[in-house]
């Protein structure tokens, strides 16, 4: 069983608007369904956990049934961080589901998971035991202590940026936040960066430039460009 797991509870502060940005509608559609449609449509996601803001629970209930997202089975309140609500997450599978339970992780913000991504996901944690989405860095980058200045710069070569989806085993990703909670790890919204604080190995899936994450109200307008680009035929994939 497969179970996407979205977190939705962020109060979308840098936004400045009057709703979250996970409800901002976009083509008459919020973000969140947006997001959730992604992975009503792929054959390999069985069932959809979302965790928002509490207070939000009834109208995310609403637009699944209004979008006919069938596949949404729970939604829990989240947590004071972006690790919390996973966790609460991650506690309600574990009433629900068995330990063996493929979850990918997903931020309910970044709206344009392709169908290609959610795929290889799967098959890089088929291979491997775990996956997490990332891009190649190709800008040059430097290190600076005062934001202002710097002589120092790392090879981009080396770099690589993460995303959502991030999938794992239940049991597993479940423990290693039992297990951070023990050794005082707090503030890793990311599961990649919980499992390195504990040591264990990320293994690479594909992710995209498109596969933004709506935090600005200029990324809002970047995802809207992108719903109504098109690719033109002569380019190759």
């Amino acid at each position: 069983m497969t179970i996407a797991l979205l977190t939705a509870a962020g109060s979308g502060t840098r936004m400045h608007q009057d709703i979250p940005k996970q409800f901002i509608h976009v083509d008459n559609k919020p973000v969140i369904i947006h997001t959730m449609e992604a992975f009503q449509k792929h054959p390999g996601i069985d069932a959809i956990i979302v965790v928002t803001i509490a207070s939000w629970t009834d109208v995310l209930w609403a637009y699944a049934k209004q979008f006919n997202i069938t596949k949404l089975k729970w939604i829990v309140p989240g947590g004071e961080t972006g690790q919390e609500s996973i966790f609460h997450g991650l506690a309600k599978l574990k009433e629900e589901a068995p330990e063996d339970t493929v979850v990918m992780v997903h931020d309910g913000n970044r709206p344009l998971v392709s169908a290609q991504i959610i795929s290889d996901s799967l098959a890089t944690f088929s291979m491997h035991g775990s996956a997490v989405a990332v891009i190649p860095c190709t800008e040059v980058v430097f290190e600076s202590d005062d934001g202002i200045s710097s002589c120092t710069s790392t090879e981009r070569e080396r770099l690589f940026r993460t995303q959502t989806p991030h999938t794992y085993r239940l049991q597993e990703l479940y423990e290693a936040h039992m297990e951070a909670q023990k050794r005082g790890i707090t503030g890793t919204a990311a599961s990649c960066m919980l499992m390195k604080e504990l040591g264990r190995t990320t293994w690479f899936s594909k992710g995209s430039e498109e596969n933004l994450k709506i935090t600005t109200l200029e990324d809002l307008r970047i995802f809207k460009a992108l719903l109504h680009t098109s690719q033109d035929n002569w380019i190759k994939e």
